[in-house]
């Protein structure tokens, strides 16, 4: 059996050797892309990859090489990509109750105006609003559950707001 060519790079790296560690990440980094981006999100690996290094780096002192270095990290990027895809159903349930909620009525005669003005956002719009200025989740939580760009929800966010203003500014003069 040929020698693991990564683990003198991660002993090295675990002892504290920095160029060590920067060529470790170099020699992987594209596998963990590719796998991140099949598991995870595919519109931002990046995190999950980051995320992975992490955890290799807490972790690395419990290395034993039973096994070579790549698919040890496999695996730490595979349980990355599968925590990071049971966030995403947990918080679309919750959004997914918060609807449910408003729609059996179970939400107040004071809550209720404010939630007519919320359906009538735009779709997208009321999502990233819902998500990011009620349910509470940073942007780029929220644009976990929404598979965009956390520039996609500022922006959705951002126009919400005007949109809510201006229906509020409309109805005052009416």
């Amino acid at each position: 059996m040929e020698p693991d060519p990564l683990l003198h790079l991660l002993l090295a790296a675990r002892e504290g050797n920095d160029a060590a560690l920067t060529e470790l990440v170099r020699r992987t980094q594209p596998t963990l892309w590719e796998l991140c981006r099949a598991l995870g999100h595919p519109e931002d690996p990046g995190d999950l990859v980051q995320e992975t290094y992490e955890r290799m780096l807490r972790a690395m002192h419990t290395f034993e090489g039973r096994s070579p270095v790549r698919p040890w990290l496999l695996t730490i990027a595979r349980r990355v990509c599968a925590d990071s895809v049971r966030r995403s159903i947990r918080r679309r349930r919750l959004f997914d109750k918060a609807v449910s909620a408003f729609d059996a009525g179970l939400v107040s005669a004071a809550d209720r105006s404010s939630m007519d003005l919320l359906h009538h956002l735009d779709p997208d719009r009321r999502e990233a609003f819902v998500l990011t200025q009620l349910v509470g989740l940073s942007y780029e939580e929220a644009a976990i559950v929404l598979s965009c760009p956390i520039g996609t929800v500022r922006s959705r966010t951002s126009r919400a707001r005007a949109d809510l203003r201006a229906a509020i500014a409309a109805a005052d003069t009416a």
